[in-house]
């Protein structure tokens, strides 16, 4: 695979200069921990199905990690060769990170809600080599679903699956075979590792667009954002990371699988979201921080109050992806004794804002954040003059963790000369730099943390044989943020309900969680003079149950 990372080398100098690039990757912290902590608890992983756990000290982890990678080049995965993951937040996704940097390849993770639809896309965009999935997770038979995409799929040479039993199972082809004993081992681990500057990371975010975009991230781009952010909430090496977050987003992978391993702390994997067991799991592991959405604080103050179990070792909650109800920091600093921490970020730069320990609640319900070290953000109004503060407009990024660009898509990187990024959102800023995201000026809905790919479903939609016009906007909840509503027009003479376009939608193959939860019948839509649907008017009928 040729990476056209373009926006890398222009901004190479400036960041080395200001001291936010270290030009480190993942093996030097990995290799480090070994050398100072190998025998440091690193990795506690929790699979709620079959009630296992997994432990690994440093040494271990590492260990595992060149066995993996030494399979994975047995299967002909090289440097710059992608790797796609869809996993949950099992051992065996941190562990395949870790072997993918070992050998110069680049991971690509996938949610494990992602279905026929967008993995054949993001499969075939990304020229994925091998993909690793679990055999059932949830019910659902994974194993069989990329199965039948692989005769489309022609980069596609393997599927390694994690719970198999078969010739092509994890085990068998990467955990089991002592790999590190062969002759050509060592050189296999220590001449194909990536630079700094490399792309290790290709991860797929939903946009405007019509097709989800690959994002390309480095060593730099994604460390120049840890270490930073790290530093604001005072994370060391004593510190425990809870992460029930999935590892597929950035939320996981940067802050939970990375970071650990920079701080050398230790991380808690959870792979399935129960706010008793995540109790629990706080409680004996000791666990310090998490990151997660509004929908997991809520749970787990909830239950904190009814069971009566505390978590005293429970720091700091990081809650983003939709902003946090007042009542709610209210609720969650009381019944867990908390700081509840604000922040706004994008799998393009990771987190870009956060408030400080120091602030006020207020803070954290009432802003996003200030920027973090190496951030630079300016509210700009349509003709991208800054505004002054307070006043809503644009919301430009230029930060030392900005993506490389996307892939095989540069057209659309949304980054002008100087290195600003146009981040999509609308946003205010107060005379403290604090921000406050007040709208989206892409098209996309967030769903407790998901992005919903609003223009891919709506051109689904439009496939129906009973639907003249529809449109997906955004109504509220008191625990996921957003939920999706569709708003449709009949064709003359005909009728639709919302359990029908629910089995069209599933007969399309796509992710559950991006289907429409509400609809809205009407005899027509508002409109501009040119025809285009005016969303704004329909999110503002939602509101007011006018719709």
């Amino acid at each position: 695979m040729e990476f056209d990372a373009v926006l890398i080398a222009p901004r190479r100098a400036r960041s080395v200069v200001q001291g936010f690039w270290h030009d480190r990757t993942i093996n030097d912290d990995l290799d480090a921990c070994v050398a100072s902590c190998p025998d440091k608890l690193a990795l506690t992983a929790v699979q709620g199905e079959s009630g296992t756990t997994t432990r690994f000290t440093y040494r271990e982890l590492a260990a595992m990690a060149d066995r993996v990678a030494l399979g994975l080049a047995r299967l002909g995965v090289g440097h710059n060769d992608v790797v796609a993951c869809q996993l949950p937040n099992w051992w065996q996704f941190t562990v395949t990170y870790l072997a993918c940097s070992r050998i110069g390849a680049v991971m690509n993770p996938l949610m494990h809600i992602f279905r026929e639809r967008e993995l054949s896309f993001m499969l075939k965009h990304g020229e994925a080599k091998v993909v690793i999935v679990p055999k059932l997770f949830r019910g659902f038979d994974y194993e069989n679903m990329v199965a039948a995409l692989q005769p489309s799929l022609p980069d596609l040479k393997q599927i390694v699956v994690v719970g198999g039993a078969g010739a092509n199972s994890f085990d068998a082809l990467l955990a089991g075979p002592a790999w590190e004993k062969e002759p050509d081992a060592k050189g296999i681990l220590t001449q194909h590792r990536p630079g700094p500057d490399d792309v290790t990371q290709l991860i797929y975010t939903s946009g405007t667009t019509g097709e989800p975009k690959g994002v390309m991230h480095t060593a730099n781009t994604t460390m120049a954002n840890i270490v930073p952010y790290a530093e604001r909430l005072h994370l060391g090496a004593n510190d425990v990371v809870l992460m029930a977050s999935p590892m597929a987003h950035q939320t996981g992978f940067m802050y939970g699988l990375m970071m650990p391993i920079m701080l050398r702390a230790s991380a808690v994997l959870l792979d399935i979201w129960e706010p008793l067991k995540a109790i629990d799991l706080i409680r004996a592991e000791g666990a310090t921080f998490t990151m997660a959405s509004t929908p997991f604080l809520a749970d787990l103050a909830r239950n904190v109050a009814e069971s009566g179990k505390s978590v005293p070792t429970l720091r700091t909650f990081l809650c983003a992806g939709a902003p946090i109800p007042g009542p709610l920091v209210e609720q969650a600093r009381k019944a867990l004794g908390t700081k509840i921490v604000s922040a706004w970020g994008m799998t393009e730069n990771g987190a870009v804002t956060l408030i400080n320990l120091n602030d006020d609640d207020e803070r954290a319900f009432a802003t996003d954040g200030r920027p973090l070290p190496g951030v630079e953000l300016k509210v700009v109004d349509v003709n991208d003059v800054p505004l002054a503060a307070g006043q809503a407009g644009k919301l430009l990024v230029r930060s030392v963790s900005n993506f490389g660009g996307y892939l095989k898509r540069p057209q659309w990187n949304g980054t002008d000369a100087d290195g600003w990024f146009d981040s999509g959102d609308l946003a205010r800023m107060d005379a403290q730099g604090y921000i406050r995201i007040t709208g989206r000026s892409k098209d996309v809905i967030i769903r407790g943390g998901e992005n919903i790919p609003v223009v891919e479903i709506e051109a689904l939609l439009y496939r129906h044989p009973a639907i003249a016009m529809a449109a997906i906007v955004a109504y509220p909840d008191e625990r996921l943020g957003e939920r999706a509503c569709a708003v449709v027009v009949p064709r003359p003479g005909q009728t639709i309900d919302l359990p029908s376009i629910v089995e069209f939608l599933k007969s399309q193959k796509i992710a559950v969680q991006y289907i429409p939860e509400r609809l809205v019948v009407r005899d027509a839509m508002p409109a501009t003079p040119s025809g285009k649907i005016q969303k704004f008017k329909l999110r503002e009928m939602l509101r007011e149950g006018a719709a």
